[in-house]
């Protein structure tokens, strides 16, 4: 397994690709994830979600390599008349509703076009519960610090760790489920309010800390669909094992971290 940063593969460049044989199988986790500096910066965003993913295909398509492409639930609006328990499926249409989830629906419909063998998988809300910048990191310092927390309860999706979706993805390459879109994330739905509670709880701290608010309490500058939750149904269908609930996942992601 060799794992390249973007200094060994810059994907927005069509020449960088490195040598690859039919033997290989390439997970595309390389994305301009700042949601809000995509608004200010879209070139920089397609650069990396659109036009680079199309490069990373058209180098798998010549060697007769395999692609597995990640893409995001942001591809999804949050129509309004969606909510709790009508998670998003595989074939509902895609409306995104901000730059980076624009940019990201681009690079699904370009790797599809490029590599029709290719494998997309949507995931949402991604984290590792360790010491980086994720949700739940940021979270669980200010539990353990013991601060009370302001968070919105009007966005509700899939939270995903990471270990689960490496265990996901790893099914994908060895199996090869008969699908060219799949959805991965954990089990359920939550609101950022609800995930930051069992945050709290998991690391000892009251999870009254946890206050809701509205969106409007916290202005960004891209819009987020106020509903994103990954159906899984179809995924499972075509071979996908279900991950593990996401109140479960998020106790693990803490445990002794």
């Amino acid at each position: 397994m060799l794992a390249l940063n973007s200094a060994q593969w810059n994907i927005a460049d069509p020449a960088a690709a490195p040598a690859l044989s039919s033997d290989d199988v390439v997970v595309n986790c390389a994305a301009y994830t700042n949601v809000d500096g995509a608004e200010a910066a879209p070139a920089d965003a397609r650069a990396v979600n659109a036009t680079g993913p199309a490069n990373v295909a058209r180098a798998c398509a010549a060697a007769g390599a395999r692609l597995i492409h990640i893409s995001t639930d942001y591809v999804f609006g949050g129509d309004t008349d969606r909510g709790p328990g009508r998670p998003y499926e595989l074939d509902d249409p895609a409306d995104p509703v901000n730059v980076y989830g624009a940019s990201k629906l681009d690079g699904e419909r370009a790797v599809a076009e490029a590599l029709p063998t290719a494998t997309v998988v949507r995931t949402s809300w991604v984290y590792t519960g360790g010491s980086g910048n994720d949700f739940v990191a940021v979270m669980a310092g200010k539990a353990r610090a013991g601060q009370a927390v302001d968070v919105v309860d009007d966005q509700v999706g899939s939270p995903t760790y990471t270990g689960d979706l490496v265990a996901a993805l790893l099914q994908i390459v060895d199996e090869r489920p008969a699908a060219p879109l799949l959805h991965a994330g954990n089990g359920g739905e939550a609101s950022r309010f609800d995930q930051a509670r069992a945050v709290y709880a998991a690391v000892g701290a009251d999870p009254d800390l946890v206050r809701p608010v509205g969106s409007g309490a916290h202005p960004r500058p891209a819009a987020r669909p106020s509903y994103s939750a990954l159906a899984h149904g179809q995924s499972e269908w075509a071979g996908l094992r279900p991950l593990p609930p996401w109140q479960d996942a998020v106790a693990r992601a803490l445990a002794g971290a």
